[in-house]
């Protein structure tokens, strides 16, 4: 039977809101418990917001993006140490890819080159210059860049209305770029893996790419005030520019010391060039989507965009580096 002091104290309970944190303050372990739950939620917001933060500060996916640059750079530095001819697969497939994005791109803008051949004219250009030298890289190129002009022209026997002669022109002028700077300057990158020791020289300027990068986003995010070319790419700096050429000529140094068999005074060169190769780069393909009015290549790498947007500051370096293996050949011997 329930007395009515009890009744009373029930209804008190009932009315008071405090009482069940009175109960968790008087068991010590459930509050222990509750505290450590309390703790960790506040971690994990934390956690969301900085990571947010960093999201919007830096315009993608953060996390996705360290994931997929890691996947790659095993990737690429697994072909490079096994067995070099690896390496040329998988440059094939991301030159391959990186046409195909830019060539979409383009297309969208009006553009009109055909994609199937000029990704075809890639597979040819990276491998001829990888096993056959520059002289067959320039021929596969220019006969490559010749058939996929034909192809647009015989595009024409089947459109309605028929293109005009501007159309022509700037459809002419959008596959010799595409083939110029993506197929072309990316096979520098096989003919410098296929010279004696170019896998070596290959690692080392990769590295220095993503020291650049990674140099430039740290010092740009934390000290980035000047704008270095607001009207092409709001985002980057001086500051982050500084940071990323220091951070390339320390790596760049410590390369050629270890890795090279160079003197270290060859390292600061080698570290800015390939600083000023890879900002020109990223700058270059800015410019690009900036006159496409997009945001990205594609969207195939989460946090990057597509493969251009990845390779945009390797793709000039790499050709930059097989110009430095041949000034440091004296060097080397």
């Amino acid at each position: 039977m329930v007395t009515e002091d009890a009744r009373d104290n029930r209804e008190r309970d009932a009315d008071d809101i405090d009482a069940p944190l009175r109960g968790v303050a008087g068991n010590p372990q459930l509050s222990g418990h509750r505290s450590l739950e309390e703790e960790a939620a506040r971690i994990s917001k934390r956690v969301r917001e900085i990571n947010e933060q960093v999201n919007k500060r830096s315009g993608r996916n953060l996390a996705s993006a360290i994931a997929i640059a890691i996947v790659l750079v095993i990737a690429v530095f697994s072909s490079l140490l096994i067995d070099k001819r690896w390496f040329i697969i998988l440059g094939v497939a991301m030159v391959g890819v990186v046409v195909l994005e830019l060539s979409t791109a383009m297309r969208t803008a009006g553009h009109r080159i055909p994609r199937i051949p000029s990704m075809l004219v890639a597979f040819a250009v990276v491998p001829a210059a990888f096993y056959l030298g520059m002289a067959w890289q320039w021929a596969a190129l220019i006969v490559g860049t010749t058939a996929v002009l034909l192809c647009r022209l015989l595009q024409t026997l089947w459109e309605r209305p028929r293109p005009n002669a501007r159309q022509l022109g700037n459809d002419a002028t959008s596959i010799i770029f595409v083939q110029l700077y993506a197929t072309f300057i990316g096979s520098f990158s096989a003919l410098l893996v296929a010279q004696p020791g170019g896998e070596y020289w290959t690692l080392a300027f990769i590295i220095i790419v993503v020291c650049v990068d990674t140099g430039a986003y740290a010092s740009g995010l934390k000290f980035g005030k000047h704008k270095l070319a607001p009207k092409i790419s709001p985002g980057k700096t001086w500051e982050g520019t500084i940071g990323g050429t220091l951070l390339a000529t320390i790596a760049a140094i410590l390369l050629c010391v270890f890795l090279l068999e160079l003197p270290w005074w060859f390292g600061l060169i080698m570290g800015v060039a390939i600083a000023v190769t890879a900002t020109c780069g990223d700058l270059t393909e800015s410019m690009v989507k900036r006159s496409l009015g997009i945001k990205d290549m594609s969207n195939w790498l989460p946090g990057h965009g597509g493969f251009f947007d990845r390779l945009d500051s390797m793709l000039p370096s790499g050709a930059m580096a097989f110009a430095l293996y041949f000034w440091a050949a004296p060097l080397i011997s």
